[in-house]
């Protein structure tokens, strides 16, 4: 038995209500999203509408529907970062307020139609688990290999800041030392013409 979680946003006509997930490239999302209409609306006998638009981190538009009460999109991502989507509701219905808007937003081995894959590759019980276990741990170690990389970037960057901080301390103390020099020097020279050396 699968659970599904959704997120439950209150939208209204004054400004667009947004979720965003961060998410690297090549990351299949799928969301399925749905307005539920309440006592006002179902009195008025008006279905709630929303517009809904998805745009990528460099605010490329993936998904963009007006007027809508359900509907679903899927992408595949282009480029590491995050990922928005925000819903407007419309003024359609006098008097009302706002709107609730569910969304069932699933990303990488979760987002696959495992039926349809099963059905296509004639495969069913042990062996479709067996598969999602496989992608599973592909998941695992795409995820692994993107944390290494991220980590040697890290180091990288910590051992230029770490280099750079080496010289700043050398130069300080050098400065330091210069100055305790001279000064050293001027006091003895000040203290031979005052004749007191």
């Amino acid at each position: 038995m699968t659970t599904v979680e959704a997120v439950w946003l209150e939208v209204s006509t004054s400004w667009p209500k947004c979720i965003h997930e961060e998410i690297r490239n090549n990351v299949l999302v799928f969301a399925n999203y749905f307005v539920i209409r309440d006592d006002d609306h179902i009195q008025a006998n008006v279905p709630p509408t929303v517009s809904v638009e998805v745009t990528s981190p460099f605010g490329n538009n993936l998904h963009h529907e007006e007027n809508v009460t359900h509907g679903q999109f899927a992408f595949t991502t282009t480029e590491p970062g995050k990922y928005l989507a925000c819903f407007l509701m419309n003024n359609n219905v006098p008097g009302s307020k706002s709107v609730t808007v569910g969304i069932l937003w699933k990303t990488g081995i979760d987002a696959k139609d495992w039926d349809s894959i099963a059905k296509k590759e004639k495969i069913e019980g042990v062996e479709l688990e067996l598969m999602k276990l496989e992608g599973l741990v592909q998941t695992i170690r795409e995820n692994l290999v993107y944390l290494k990389k991220r980590e040697e970037e890290m180091r990288a960057v910590s051992e230029r800041t770490n280099a750079a901080v080496a010289r700043f301390s050398i130069m300080s103390l050098s400065i330091c030392i210069l100055a305790a020099a001279m000064q050293i020097w001027y006091l003895k020279c000040f203290f031979r013409k005052k004749k007191l050396i």
